[in-house]
């Protein structure tokens, strides 16, 4: 079966497919490969990549930031034959599987990974200014979750000086989320708690 680029159907179904794939918990699922226990009890009790790096297996880090990242690449790159809001769609629905995975009780990650997926399936310039504005801040101030805040912020600012109206709306509505689920890290920034990048607490 084929779709018309302008059949909502293929922007409902990439969107459910999207939001499967975000589902994938694999910050959970590799600390447990590799005997590094329960992420939700390390840490943060994030699965995220940043809360894996907290069990000093940069190995591990680095291939769940992998697994995030292209859980949310791969869905927009198959979903681009039926068009640009099907691709959109299979990007919201792999951020929302993240940060709200049905098969952890809703309580999943804080997106930043899944984000950068988007960013590389949909508009791959978005990366460059996210890692340049990511890489700036924790430079300077050593906060991860700073960065990340920053660097999601200025994104879609870029999309929208560029003329890429659909990317930028996309990513605005990714940022909302993001700092939502920042919120605990702002309070922690705003009281000087926050853990600093390569703190293990």
């Amino acid at each position: 079966m084929t779709w018309d680029h302008s059949d909502p159907t293929a922007v409902i179904v990439f969107l459910i497919l999207g939001y499967l794939c975000g589902t994938i918990a694999f910050g959970l699922i590799l600390t447990k490969l590799f005997g590094l226990g329960d992420l939700r009890s390390i840490g943060s009790g994030n699965i995220g990549a940043t809360n894996v790096l907290r069990t000093g297996n940069k190995k591990v880090a680095a291939m769940t930031l992998l697994g995030d990242l292209l859980k949310a690449t791969v869905p927009i790159w198959v979903a681009w034959k039926w068009g640009a809001p099907a691709a959109a769609a299979a990007g919201f629905g792999a951020f929302l599987g993240h940060l709200f995975p049905i098969w952890l009780g809703f309580k999943g990650g804080k997106g930043v990974a899944t984000y950068i997926g988007v960013l590389l399936g949909f508009a791959p310039i978005g990366v460059l200014v996210f890692a340049a504005a990511w890489l700036g801040m924790a430079k300077i101030f050593r906060y991860s979750s700073l960065a990340a805040l920053t660097a999601t912020l200025l994104v879609p600012m870029v999309y929208l000086i560029i003329g890429n109206s659909m990317a930028a709306a996309l990513t605005t509505v990714l940022t909302v989320l993001v700092y939502l689920k920042h919120i605990p890290n702002i309070r922690r920034l705003l009281a000087g708690t926050e853990s600093r990048i390569g703190s293990k607490g």
